[in-house]
């Protein structure tokens, strides 16, 4: 029987390993050569972590696995009646049974131009890219003459207040107040404004309101100003316009939504608001019971009838749950439905500061954030990264430096002109 898989993320990879021992002959595609612990992308992007120790290779992973083979290749669509995936350069892969778990991609709500100008945070190349936009406003606003021209480079909007937003702003927040406060003499980085947009009543909408209100007190308190109820109404080349008002900054940040991958369309299936695949009670498409949808691309509920996060846990739970349908054998008339079991939820703003909910129990603070910590390298897929991570994590958190802020190209190769655009600009100023 042939199992192919397509995605090597949390999901895809739960399954395929869930299969070691099954009598299966099991491809795994992936458009990247890496499996990537994405809740840790935002420390790569704010010179945390190096990108090697949050990603390991997926022929690595897979390597002592027989029954297993992996593809590099862009899918492209699915043909349902063949059976069979279409990758990019037309070559077809035929499949008995079918797991997807190609993950999500950002959603700018019908403003794919705002890309351009606000990166998001979903692959390697995003962090790396964001995290040499940062560095080099920093680098432009020490050669600034004018004081007011500075300032521009030292403005930093996230749009979105989940998670990642909130982690953002906050990691951004310290490389302000303590990695580079002795790195320049022109400038003052500690002056940076930090901005947190968020369209709900409170950030961290998914956590409970005081947990919620504690995050927002404790980004306040680092200096970034978080802004409720405000909706992003245009992003240009030269900042963010809030309603009437303008920020007038180079470095956006966008972690406001997500959307599936569009492979899923050519399903022909049943699609939520973020195009995800709205699947059986066992993670089946509807009337193809030989194609399971997983992850960040499925639209699945839990007891309650409320539609399940796309968040790591929930990947890796139906990962595992699909593989073992496989494995056994188990009849369609026989699946029993996917429980999906709730280890809780947390989330960082910074050193020593933390939010957790663990069924009953709220934790904030040091203890929160030691909870983060452990739950984080728990869930790192190799014992090196583990050991990496952890080591760089204290370092941090003794010296406060980031020691992973490399401007890869030159100058001459990667910058572009934002102050020219910035002077030029006939948009108002504000901040």
């Amino acid at each position: 029987m042939k199992v192919l898989i397509v995605g090597g993320g949390f999901g895809g990879l739960n399954a395929a390993q869930g299969l070691k021992k099954a009598d299966v002959e099991l491809l795994l595609i992936d458009r990247a050569n890496h499996h990537l612990f994405q809740p840790l992308l935002y420390q790569v992007a704010t010179s945390a972590l190096s990108s090697s120790t949050i990603a390991v290779p997926i022929r690595a992973i897979l390597a002592k696995q027989p029954n297993a083979k992996v593809l590099l290749a862009d899918i492209v669509a699915i043909d349902k009646e063949a059976k069979q995936v279409i990758v990019a350069n037309g070559d077809t892969y035929p499949y008995d049974i079918l797991i997807l778990a190609p993950g999500a991609s950002h959603a700018y709500f019908g403003h794919p131009e705002w890309e351009a100008y606000a990166p998001g945070l979903k692959t390697l190349g995003d962090a790396l890219h964001i995290r040499e936009k940062v560095l080099l406003s920093y680098e432009r606003a020490e050669r600034c003459t004018d004081h007011a021209e500075a300032e521009k480079f030292m403005r930093f909007v996230i749009v979105g207040g989940g998670p990642t937003g909130v982690e953002m702003a906050g990691a951004i927040a310290e490389i302000a107040h303590k990695a580079l406060t002795l790195n320049f003499r022109n400038i003052k980085p500690e002056q940076s404004k930090i901005y947190l947009i968020e369209g709900l009543d409170q950030i961290l909408p998914a956590f409970p309101k005081e947990l919620a209100e504690k995050a927002k007190k404790n980004l306040e308190s680092m200096g970034v100003e978080v802004l409720l109820k405000t909706f992003v109404t245009d992003i240009t080349p030269q900042g963010v316009y809030i309603g009437e008002r303008f920020i007038e900054t180079p470095n956006i940040v966008w972690a406001a939504g997500n959307e599936a991958s569009p492979i899923l369309t050519s399903l022909d299936v049943p699609l939520d608001r973020s195009r995800r695949v709205i699947v059986q009670p066992d993670l089946s498409v509807p009337g193809h019971p030989e194609i399971f949808v997983i992850g960040d691309a499925a639209c699945s509920y839990d007891k309650k009838g409320k539609p399940l996060p796309g968040v790591a846990p929930v990947a890796i739970q139906q990962g595992q749950y699909v593989a073992n349908l496989i494995r056994k054998k188990i009849p369609v008339d026989r699946r029993k439905p996917f429980k999906y079991f709730d280890k809780g939820m947390m989330a960082t703003i910074g050193k020593a500061k933390a939010v957790a909910k663990m069924g009953k129990l709220q934790m904030s603070g040091f203890i929160a954030w030691l909870a983060w910590c452990f739950v984080h390298v728990l869930y790192l897929i190799s014992f090196s990264n583990r050991i990496f991570v952890l080591m760089q994590w204290l370092y941090l958190y003794l010296f406060n430096e980031r020691r992973n802020r490399l401007i890869v190209f030159p100058v001459s190769e990667r910058e572009e002109p934002l102050h020219e655009e910035l002077d030029n600009s006939k948009s108002p100023t504000g901040h």
